[in-house]
């Protein structure tokens, strides 16, 4: 950006050297971006420095913002830097897509550190628009902007020795890259063995036993607040005594939650838990940037001039952010400028019919997905299916109403199933957020509304949308149909009409497209939806809808 209105060459406060444990008043100095002296000084501020903080596991896609976007949003609550796995739009455009985020990414000044994506797709229990092997992810960790292997999602494959994620992995290792992981309820001889492969850190907690043993075992817990997965409360007491094991993440955030807020929020939560702001501070900033060896400031000298401007300890209100020395956010004022993202896409399907969608009866019980607020987890039911005219339909009575996921990279049958607690009374949603292949996943009472719903999304090639009667409204996507083009306080505010509608129409969830988006992702238990038909997450296989006992 190199804004030399903003661009500051002292700053003076009560310097929170987190590395040190200590704070004391003084004077730092900045020559070039980087921190040339830290003067202390007899006489205190009111003000505190303190370093800036990290997400240690994004997907920047989840914001639906592109990175040049959401550094906008993010720097005006202290954000300096992420860990950024791009393995959204890598499912939908391969390297090409990884290419787009680097890319963008460089034109703000905010740090981010991307991965090269290990599972793409997630798995082969569904359609990507890309597949990356072993060598596709040597290239990309060859890249100098490349920092890690991304989150290894495939748990199995790594339990049995699959040759080509075990080869991504020695890759990893041979440019001495980190590897993140992602093993929900993983326990015991299973995760030693996953631990020794090389893999470093875990987003996917279910509770502190379970964080516990992998803490025990070597790894990284990443502490996740995000728009629909949200252990904060269940993980925050571990920083107390291990505050050298955690990190502060959000993995996916969308645009409603990041205008309100980020890592800043989890810091004044952990700070109102009576934990010590040094540790709390490890946990924010510290940790993430020496796990990943990050080019991000500690306030020390001869780092770079990445620091905050706080009121006080305990509130933790952030006054300015500055990234190498430059003033990028004040006041809640952002001072990065907006810049048109350029829009790429991968997304070739016709519309659909209403037919597509229907369900023939069938004798038995019929499975149907248990969503859990506030967790990415579901849980398996059964129940007997209502029928009307020898098909299968919605009984929006009972909560039970249809899913359905449709390939958005080649015309094939829609995939259709049964949920319940997602609440809605009337109407559908749709979605081309998707994790991770990101094809179009809908939920709704009548096949009539899913499938205007779908058609919405298919016409804008990408989008959110909801329908009901003949109200019709759209969030459209048109990067990768996953990412808008617009300014991030416009996505931000179009995206809460779409929440205030989907919860109109009936559901309590707290994010009902977040958590909608992962009902197609089957590497997570326990029953979900993929483009190819019902998964069971525990046996790893396809199962009748049909069936349940």
């Amino acid at each position: 950006m190199g804004n030399e209105e903003h661009t500051i060459k002292t700053a003076s406060g009560n310097i929170v050297d987190v590395v040190n444990s200590r704070i004391y008043p003084g004077t730092v100095q900045i020559v070039n971006g980087r921190i040339t002296d830290i003067r202390e000084e007899p006489h205190p501020y009111k003000t505190y420095l303190v370093p800036g903080l990290v997400d240690a596991h994004i997907h920047i896609e989840s914001s639906m913002l592109p990175p040049s976007e959401f550094a906008r949003a993010a720097v005006i609550h202290g954000t300096v830097a992420t860990v950024s796995d791009p393995h959204e739009i890598a499912n939908v455009m391969g390297t090409a897509g990884v290419r787009y985020m680097v890319e963008n990414a460089a034109t703000v000044p905010v740090k981010f550190f991307f991965g090269a994506p290990s599972c793409v797709p997630a798995s082969p229990f569904e359609t990507s628009g890309a597949t990356l092997g072993p060598e596709e992810t040597e290239e990309l960790l060859m890249w100098d902007q490349i920092h890690f292997l991304g989150e290894v999602m495939n748990v199995p494959a790594v339990l049995h020795e699959d040759p080509p994620m075990m080869r991504k992995i020695r890759t990893a290792q041979q440019y001495s890259k980190v590897i993140d992981g992602h093993a929900p309820g993983l326990r015991g001889k299973d995760l030693e063995k996953y631990v020794q492969a090389g893999i470093t850190t875990d987003h996917e907690c279910i509770d502190r036993e379970e964080a516990r043993e992998k803490i025990r075992l070597g790894m990284k817990v990443q502490i996740r607040e995000g728009s629909a997965a949200r252990n904060f409360e269940e993980l925050i007491p571990l920083v107390e005594k291990y505050p050298e094991s955690c990190m502060f993440c959000s993995d996916d955030k969308h645009p409603d939650g990041l205008v309100q807020g980020h890592i800043n929020d989890l810091v004044t939560r952990a700070l109102q838990h009576g934990i010590d702001i040094m540790k709390v501070l490890k946990v924010a900033c510290v940790n993430p940037v020496l796990h990943y060896r990050l080019d991000v400031g500690l306030l020390r000298k001869g780092d770079p001039a990445d620091f905050l401007v706080i009121d006080n300890l305990k509130d933790f209100r952030v006054l300015r952010t500055l990234i190498r020395g430059e003033i990028v956010a004040e006041a809640g004022n952002s001072f990065i400028p907006r810049i048109t993202p350029q829009v790429v896409n991968n997304f070739t399907i016709r519309e659909k019919a209403v037919p597509d969608f229907a369900l023939p009866a069938r004798r038995g019980n019929i499975h149907v997905i248990e969503v859990i607020e506030g967790q990415l987890i579901t849980h398996k039911g059964t129940t007997v299916p209502k029928i009307a005219d020898g098909y299968v339909v919605p009984d929006a009575e009972r909560d039970i109403l249809k899913i359905a996921v449709v390939n958005r990279y080649q015309d094939a049958p829609v995939a259709v199933a049964f949920i319940k607690n997602f609440g809605l009374k009337r109407g559908a949603i749709a979605s081309s957020v998707a994790h991770d292949s990101h094809n179009i996943i809908a939920v709704g009472v009548t096949d009539r509304e899913i499938c205007r719903a779908v058609n919405a999304i298919i016409q804008n090639k990408g989008g959110i949308s909801a329908v009901a009667g003949e109200r019709e409204t759209i969030l459209p996507l048109p990067i990768a149909g996953i990412m808008s083009n617009e300014d991030y306080v416009r996505v931000a505010e179009q995206y809460r009409t779409m929440d205030a509608m989907a919860k109109s129409l009936g559901s309590s969830l707290h994010a009902p497209f977040m958590t909608l988006s992962f009902m197609a992702l089957p590497v997570i238990p326990h029953l979900k939806l993929s483009d190819k038909g019902l998964f069971d997450g525990d046996r790893f296989q396809f199962v009748d809808v049909f069936g349940g006992a």
